[in-house]
């Protein structure tokens, strides 16, 4: 599993003990690395965890706000509590990191996959692709601009590559 997949459900899982226990972020957060989280997670991607699940917290009216206008019939508070942390998180990633959206889908999907239902995953699916159709038609994404490799100063990847690196490395393991 990619380091970023395991920011990604270490994000949902700080998510999920916020929905739960409204515990303030900041002890939230602390508390997580300290007793809770994937010793195996490396630094990068604590500190991509940490921003994803923080970001999250602290815009969640206007996330949840752009989920329920493609939720029909579902009321935020009636949703699963691991569905809505899903869809909060794809839509923080959307509308606030360099990640293409498409892969913000996918990997909303998987861990959807993992941590909650067939119905769940398809539910997911759904809304967040008309999330993600809004958001084009309202700002296409721009590809993210990197720097050569040797302006950075090392074998550096755009987030593009990144992701594209990390879904070909689950499909190739998920298949092993």
């Amino acid at each position: 599993m990619g380091s970023r997949r395991k920011a990604r459900e270490s994000a949902l899982q700080m998510l999920f003990a916020a929905d739960v226990s409204k515990t303030r972020v900041d002890e939230l957060v602390r508390t997580y690395w300290s007793e809770l989280g994937d010793a195996e997670v490396t630094p990068a991607a604590q500190e991509f965890a940490t921003r994803l699940a923080t970001g999250t917290l602290a815009r969640l009216d206007a996330l949840d706000e752009r989920i329920r206008s493609r939720a029909e019939h579902w009321r935020i508070s009636r949703m699963a509590i691991v569905d809505r942390n899903i869809l909060r998180l794809a839509v923080y990633e959307f509308l606030h990191e360099p990640t293409p959206r498409t892969v913000a889908i996918n990997e909303a999907l998987e861990i959807a996959r993992r941590f909650s239902t067939y119905e769940a995953t398809q539910f997911i699916n759904g809304i967040l692709d008309a999330i993600k159709r809004d958001l084009d038609e309202e700002q296409p994404q721009q590809p993210v601009d990197t720097l050569d490799a040797e302006e950075q100063g090392g074998d550096e990847q755009s987030v593009d590559e990144q992701a594209a690196d990390e879904q070909s490395a689950d499909e190739q393991s998920a298949s092993a």
